[in-house]
């Protein structure tokens, strides 16, 4: 005979967030502080990710890296994010699971009406938590990008900007590339 599971013992409630997520619908399911959003970006939004692609494309392909909006675990926490671009190694991508944070070399969120303190605010904090090295923040909004360098766990330590769109960004090494922002 079955029976149901007992859970006079508890669930593990991080463990139970991320399967629930793993296994929903739509890949674009994040969890941001415990809240699961479905992410649905506009066309412009695409758009302003594609400029960054593409500037950055071949300098990524040196790297043996690939750029992509795969997911990333934040381990002991109740978030799971899908940023718009991460750059991770390719020995990393391949196998399909979650990566963390600190295993990518650069982390791109383009801000929607719907998400952008949690753009500005919140994954600013937990991918600096996380040692994500590189935080370039493309706030549509406010027409500005932001880069934010060398994690700690109270913040990022370097900030470069907010630049208005039109300026050029550099990307630090390992890209040691000039980021046009004059068409986001």
């Amino acid at each position: 005979m079955t029976t149901a599971h007992d859970y006079s013992e508890g669930i593990d409630p991080e463990r139970a967030l991320k399967y629930a997520i793993q296994h929903h619908s739509g890949d674009r399911t994040e969890i941001v502080e415990g809240v699961i959003t479905n992410v649905t970006p506009s066309w412009d939004h695409e758009r302003a990710a594609k400029l960054v692609r593409r500037q950055i494309a071949a300098r990524v392909d040196d790297l043996g890296c690939v750029e992509g909006s795969g997911n990333l675990d934040l381990p002991g926490s109740a978030n799971w994010y899908v940023p718009d671009i991460a750059v991770v190694p390719e020995d990393l991508a391949q196998g399909g699971g979650a990566l963390l944070p600190d295993q990518t070399l650069l982390i791109v969120e383009i801000t929607s009406k719907s998400n952008a303190e949690t753009d500005r605010i919140v994954k600013r904090r937990r991918y600096a938590e996380y040692g994500a090295p590189l935080y370039l923040l493309v706030d549509r909004l406010e027409r500005s990008v932001t880069l934010f360098a060398e994690p700690g766990s109270l913040g990022y330590t370097k900030v470069d900007g907010p630049h208005p769109f039109g300026t050029v960004v550099r990307l630090p090494e390992p890209f040691g590339i000039d980021l046009d922002t004059g068409g986001l």
